[in-house]
């Protein structure tokens, strides 16, 4: 559907589609919510989710949320709010509510990785071992001094694959994860149905990880935007949402 810039609003004079051709996919951590000391920690704004169903509803249904999380932890805070959630980084992708969890086809981590990354761990207080489905993350928030160290040793140990997995940046951590599936998959892979087909992506995150997502958007003649190149942080970002659910059904509150 052909877009005219008079027919958008959107941070800092940049623009992006009216809520009838919109999809909203938003990251998670540091984006929705403020990014905590650990992954349990995070806290929902209580009014967070009204504002979400709100705006889910003024898009016709198209919202989701695209997180490195895996979709059971963004169940467990946002319930059923979205209509769609992609977890692990686009590894598992669950296209409607109730629906199945579609997994990526994915290579075997090598068995002796996460025992390493144990062992190298439990040497050094403050280092976290995140598990996920197909790899794992190195946290060293609590022991930034490791920084270093914990990429050399992730690096040591993805260059045996030959490009299966690579070492993924994060904030204050390090993943390891299988190459080639990353949040601009999911974005592509939402697009491909309704109630996302045929509508103009807009993702919002806030990490390197994002920037997959946001290349994808404008790929398909959306819009990415960025914490905080395009606001100052999460708060702020929760306030322009906020903003954006307070007009009529077919118009942006702004």
């Amino acid at each position: 559907m052909p877009m005219s810039p008079t027919d958008y609003a959107g941070p800092a004079g940049r623009f992006m589609p009216p809520p009838g051709e919109a999809a909203l996919l938003l990251d998670f951590d540091g984006t929705l919510v403020d990014i905590a000391p650990t992954p349990e920690s995070v806290v929902v704004s209580p009014g967070l989710p009204d504002v979400l169903r709100r705006l889910r509803a003024k898009c016709g249904d198209a919202l989701a949320v695209i997180s490195g999380r895996a979709v059971d932890q963004i169940d467990h805070f946002l319930g059923d709010v979205p209509f769609a959630v992609a977890g692990e980084h686009g590894l598992a992708v669950r296209h409607r509510p109730d629906g199945p969890i579609v997994h990526a086809e994915l290579p075997a981590m090598p068995p002796t990785w996460l025992p390493a990354a144990e062992a190298l761990a439990a040497q050094h207080p403050g280092v976290r071992i995140e598990r996920k489905p197909a790899g794992f993350v190195l946290h060293y928030r609590a022991a930034p001094e490791m920084a270093d160290v914990l990429r050399e040793a992730a690096e040591s140990w993805v260059a045996s694959t030959h490009g299966r997995f690579h070492v993924q940046t994060a904030k204050m951590a390090w993943e390891i994860r299988p190459h080639g599936v990353d949040k601009g998959h999911a974005v592509a892979a939402l697009m491909q149905s309704p109630p996302f087909a045929g509508r103009h992506p807009v993702f919002v995150g806030d990490d390197v990880t994002d920037e997959d997502g946001i290349r994808a958007a404008e790929a398909l003649g959306g819009a990415g935007f960025r914490i905080p190149r395009d606001f100052p942080d999460p708060a702020a970002f929760r306030a322009w949402l906020a903003t954006l659910a307070g007009g009529g059904d077919d118009s942006w509150g702004v």
